[in-house]
């Protein structure tokens, strides 16, 4: 049955996905009807079972009479920002909806009114924003780099844009490939995996479409660094989205982009123009190559930064995650090769080809070579992006770059939910690379640092990794769909009740999670939370009536 829609959804491009319909019609009329239901059903050729599927998945394609949404991410709950946000919004009489994340973990404060995002200082100005008469602000927050800056220093504009694209059309694509593979550029999306690769793997498959797909649905909360390139330096990434192309031969991609994000869906569209005005470019190599961008706008599912729930979604089905093999570098984006990389890794290729592979790889460390950005939370004296090394002393980035911290804090969540806690304590004993993370039991990757208070209950914090997998699970897999939400209940009734948790079975229910989950996200939680009880025993004991393990 899969297969049959991912035919059917070929059969109508990517000028006329289901999935766009569906947003269309939704923010058209405030809701989506049986009949438009209906009609789409038969429109697309597909059962109304499967349409109903697809819209009840995302959190804005629902029945939802909200009126404006508070972000209710890890970063601004941390914060303690929101309940009063929240309350003073109710006060005006407005129905108060959730985002997971605005991107706005810097200043906090942040919601969601009309098609737009505010934060910081604005809720200072609640009426003057409903009646709009408030002048749109820029959220600021500084940009920063320690070395030599790839991603940080002097933007592409669109006249540069289109040297640097024709400069490397007029190479052959292998010796880009080449470069790429010289620069040992690894993903940084999270899971660190060779570039390379994955472009020979495209490059190497005989098919009559191909497709680029830029995964830019940044979810981890207390992570934009994605939403920095998007906005601040968008030809960067569609340059790197079109050099892919020639490399694999894929003359199409798709930006799939957050809901949440909607200055930068703007700043991209305008970008996407102008690169599509240039039209089709002839050099000695590249004949008459084009490449055409298209935007998706995701509709709040978490579970689409998984490279195939994000491909599925797409497709006009539900996100869930897909069994592999087939790899999406064999059958991706309606059955055909797709290269699926994240904004980050696709932003570095620009600097690869023009200044090599070897410039690239000689920065950071032999097996994580390059820079890395981070972003760091409104604990940080001086919150903001930050471009490093790979390798870089972690303590260095904290306590001398940005300044330690405004109140006590006692751990840090770095990469997303599903990455680690770092004690404080460990800080000093980490650099900012792959290996020195895996190597003490903690994950890289997205690098998005959201700092723990010391005042905060790490029960409460457990509680909220587990209740986030639940909300955002596909469903697909009952490990993490009923997993995740038991170990919420079992933690909220620790919290709520005179109830102790057994070691034991808390233990069962993180292996069944670990190795029985198709995903990252269900197999991903119990990282954390393992980081969490070995690392925090003292505190948690009292939660339990065995003894927690010593790791």
């Amino acid at each position: 049955m899969s297969d049959n829609l991912t035919h059917l959804a070929r059969r109508f491009g990517l000028n006329r996905l289901l999935f766009d319909e569906l947003a269309r019609r939704k923010r058209q009329n405030g809701r989506l009807t049986e009949a438009d239901i209906r009609e789409l059903a038969d429109r697309y050729l597909i059962g109304v079972a499967n349409v109903y599927g697809t819209a009840s998945a995302y959190d804005f394609l629902l029945d939802d009479s909200s009126d404006v949404y508070v972000c209710d991410g890890t970063a601004c709950m941390l914060a303690g920002t929101q309940e009063s946000l929240r309350k003073s919004l109710e006060s005006r009489g407005l129905r108060v909806g959730k985002m997971v994340c605005l991107g706005r973990c810097h200043e906090n404060h942040a919601f969601h009114y009309r098609g737009k995002n505010y934060s910081g200082v604005d809720h200072q100005h609640l009426d003057a924003i409903l009646s709009g008469t408030y002048e749109e602000r820029n959220d600021e927050y500084g940009v920063y780099h320690v070395g030599t800056p790839l991603l940080t220093g002097q933007a592409l504009d669109a006249e540069r844009c289109r040297r640097r694209y024709e400069e490397a059309l007029q190479r052959p694509a292998a010796d880009l490939l080449d470069e790429v593979r010289q620069s040992r550029l690894r993903g940084r999306g999270g899971a660190g995996f060779p570039m390379h690769i994955k472009l020979e793997s495209v490059r190497s498959q005989d098919a009559d479409e191909k497709y680029i797909v830029c995964n830019a649905d940044e979810g981890d909360p207390g992570a934009y660094t994605d939403r920095y390139l998007l906005e601040q330096r968008p030809y960067e990434v569609l340059l790197g989205m079109a050099l892919a192309g020639y490399i694999t031969g894929a003359r199409e991609g798709v930006l799939y982009i957050r809901y949440e994000y909607p200055h930068a869906l703007r700043v991209l569209r305008e970008a996407i123009d102008v690169f599509h005005s240039w039209g089709s470019l002839s050099t000695a190599e590249a004949s008459d190559f084009a490449f055409r961008f298209y935007i998706v706008m995701g509709q709040g599912a978490y579970i689409c930064g998984e490279e195939t729930a994000l491909l599925n979604s797409i497709e006009g089905k539900r996100p869930e995650v897909r069994t592999r093999p087939p790899y999406p570098s064999q059958e991706g984006l309606f059955g055909r090769p797709t290269l699926v990389n994240n904004v980050e890794t696709l932003a570095c290729l620009p600097f690869i080809v023009h200044m090599g592979g070897e410039v690239f790889a000689s920065i950071g460390t032999a097996r994580s070579t390059g820079t890395k950005l981070l972003s760091l939370d409104g604990h940080f004296q001086k919150p903001g992006v930050y471009e490093v090394p790979m390798g870089y002393p972690l303590s260095e980035l904290v306590y001398t770059h940005a300044g330690g911290f405004r109140k006590p804090v006692k751990a840090l969540q770095i990469g997303g939910p599903l990455c680690g806690v770092v004690p404080v304590s460990m800080i000093e004993e980490l650099t900012i690379d792959f290996e020195s993370f895996e190597e003490r039991g903690f994950l890289l990757g997205h690098a998005g640092v959201v700092a723990i208070p010391e005042d905060f209950p790490m029960i409460r914090y457990m509680q909220h990794l587990f209740a986030f997998t639940a909300h955002e699970s596909c469903g697909k897999c009952f490990p993490c769909r009923i997993g995740a939400l038991r170990g919420a209940e079992l933690l909220q009734k620790a919290i709520e009740e005179d109830y102790r948790i057994d070691a034991e079975l808390l233990d069962d229910l993180l292996d069944t999670l670990q190795h029985g989950s198709l995903c990252g996200l269900g197999g991903g939680l119990p990282l954390p939370i393992r980081n969490i009880l070995q690392h925090f025993k003292e505190e948690l004991q009292q939660h339990f009536h065995t003894k927690i393990p010593a790791s």
